[in-house]
């Protein structure tokens, strides 16, 4: 019942968020007068009695979806949840947590935060908060944990099957955009960007400054992983690097006014220290912005491998009631004029999917140099490295949480004292492969779903019976080459097991010192940059 009133529903608001630009007002009367009439009929006359709140907001939610993943309805949390990612500061556990139906997974405490001061690790599960048991409680039990600061919230939790309990002191905490910085032996500033909150272009500078005081003649800015944040903070980040008045990015929309070009505002902190931008397949949006124009702008040498690929840009609406519409409004473009989305949500496919942009119709383009780089599909790195790559098979077994789960295996099962220590050996490969198995993550790959989907349909027009044996078999062959991927694909996902684990007994500061000396990306680009020579050649 409830998705049948999703599309008028989606009318509805569709045309009211953008009434003065796109629709006529008789249109937009018709339709509110439309569904008006009958959620008013749906509420008066269903068999059963209705909730109008929860009918709605499935209705919004359900028809936002079919737009694109980004464009959302906020309640009035998500509003105060969005103000403190942009704000880089909030008051709970200091830790990221993930909900599942009936409990809470700790992901990763921060150190010396409240979760990490009470003992918490990852891959705890909280299945109780104060008197409020996780399972009995219908919306996100998250907010739980929440409080002002210095409040005190009894915990339950299990660790490896046995039930503990623990006390939290809510404090303020603080997000650093920069987690780490230091400086490399050979005299490269290493600095660590993870989000583009309102305090990243000023952390970038202080660190850039710092490290530049001590010697640092080279810079690497490590943007893998950073999911983005504010464009105002891409632009200035980048501004750190490139002249005042550089064209950084345009925005382009059917609908006029957000239409625009975005430029650097400030005086440039250093526009001649060889710079290298590490991205990966979890560098989106922000992050492409400032790996995009430093790469047009051949100001600096990209290593890594593609990245994400969002080229849509968002721009929150108030509605009533202190709820929010955070709506893609228009798409952004390198200073080349290169857009990099990678999926087309208005040109879908038979099945309703978002369609991969096909590298053949990748467009080229060129760079301040003249060098030829291309759109459709994120930030392709000059240096491409196979650590950096996140396959098929990688995707599928980081949402099946394999990765997550046996980190929380391995550290209690091994003793680790220190980082350079640290070596994730075949025997401990065999042995992860082993318990993917085992423990039957489904991590299942698009051909998987596309056979069961099949299968259903089978069903219902009674071939199932007919069919049933090659399905089988093909599953079976399908299941022995996501074995055999656990091999072809065996250095990207090693490098993210060493990430999860290092995090584990070390905590992210760890994992960064780790890097210093142990990443394979880290170490290319000490090696590019070290080359003049070699450095020049990249960027003519």
């Amino acid at each position: 019942m409830k998705k049948r009133i999703i599309y008028p529903v989606a009318a509805v608001i569709i045309l009211l968020s953008t009434v003065s630009f796109k629709s006529d007002f008789f249109e937009i009367a018709k339709q509110i007068e439309i569904f008006t009439t009958m959620f008013k009929e749906l509420n008066m006359n269903y068999v059963d009695e209705t909730n109008p709140a929860e009918l709605m907001d499935t209705a919004i939610k359900a028809m936002l979806d079919d737009l694109d993943p980004y464009t959302k309805y906020w309640n009035e949390q998500d509003v105060e949840a969005s103000k403190i990612r942009n704000a880089g500061e909030y008051t709970g556990i200091g830790s990221s947590v993930k909900t599942i139906k009936d409990k809470i997974i700790i992901i990763e405490p921060y150190k010396g935060y409240p979760a990490d001061k009470a003992g918490l690790k990852a891959g705890d599960e909280i299945i109780q908060i104060g008197d409020v048991k996780v399972a009995d409680f219908k919306d996100d039990a998250g907010e739980l944990l929440k409080g002002a600061s210095g409040t005190k919230v009894n915990i339950t939790y299990k660790r490896q099957g046995v039930t503990k309990t623990t006390v939290l002191t809510r404090e303020e905490i603080e997000v650093d955009a920069v987690p780490f910085y230091t400086l490399l032996n050979d005299n490269t500033g290493y600095i660590v960007l993870s989000k583009f909150n309102n305090k990243a272009s000023s952390e970038t500078i202080d660190a850039l400054k710092d490290l530049k005081a001590k010697g640092a003649d080279k810079v690497i800015l490590d943007l893998r992983g950073n999911p983005g944040g504010l464009l105002s903070e891409a632009i200035n980040v980048t501004n750190i690097f490139v002249p005042k008045g550089e064209l950084i990015t345009t925005t382009k929309s059917v609908v006029k006014k957000y239409n625009k070009e975005y430029f650097t505002k400030r005086e440039p902190i250093d526009i001649q220290i060889p710079l290298v931008v590490l991205v990966n397949g979890r560098s989106a949006s922000a992050s492409e912005i400032v790996a995009g124009s430093i790469q047009d702008l051949d100001r600096g040498v990209v290593i890594g491998a593609r990245s994400f690929g969002k080229g849509l840009v968002q721009r929150p609406k108030k509605l009533t009631y202190g709820t929010q519409l955070k709506i893609t409004i228009s798409r952004y473009y390198t200073p080349s004029g290169r857009c990099i989305q990678a999926l087309d949500y208005w040109n879908r496919d038979k099945n309703n999917n978002a369609v991969r942009i096909n590298e053949q119709d990748f467009k080229a383009f060129k760079t301040k140099n003249g060098r030829t780089v291309y759109d459709g599909g994120g930030i392709q790195p000059d240096i491409e490295l196979e650590t950096s790559k996140f396959s098929k098979i990688t995707t599928a077994l980081l949402r099946s949480d394999a990765i997550f789960e046996y980190g929380t295996k391995y550290y209690y099962s091994h003793q680790l004292k220190k980082s350079s220590d640290f070596k994730f050996t075949d025997k401990d490969y065999e042995e992860f492969k082993n318990f993917v198995k085992q423990s039957e993550f489904n991590f299942e790959t698009e051909t998987e779903k596309s056979f069961k989907k099949s299968l259903e349909i089978a069903k219902k027009e009674k071939f199932d019976k007919d069919i049933i044996t090659t399905y089988n078999t093909l599953i079976t062959s399908i299941n022995t080459s996501k074995q055999a991927a656990l091999d072809t694909y065996k250095t990207e996902i090693v490098n993210l097991l060493t990430d999860e684990i290092i995090k584990r007994y070390f905590y992210r500061e760890g994992l960064y010192n780790y890097y210093v000396t142990h990443n394979p990306e880290v170490a290319k680009s000490q090696e590019i940059l070290s080359n003049k020579n070699k450095y020049e050649e990249l960027l003519k």
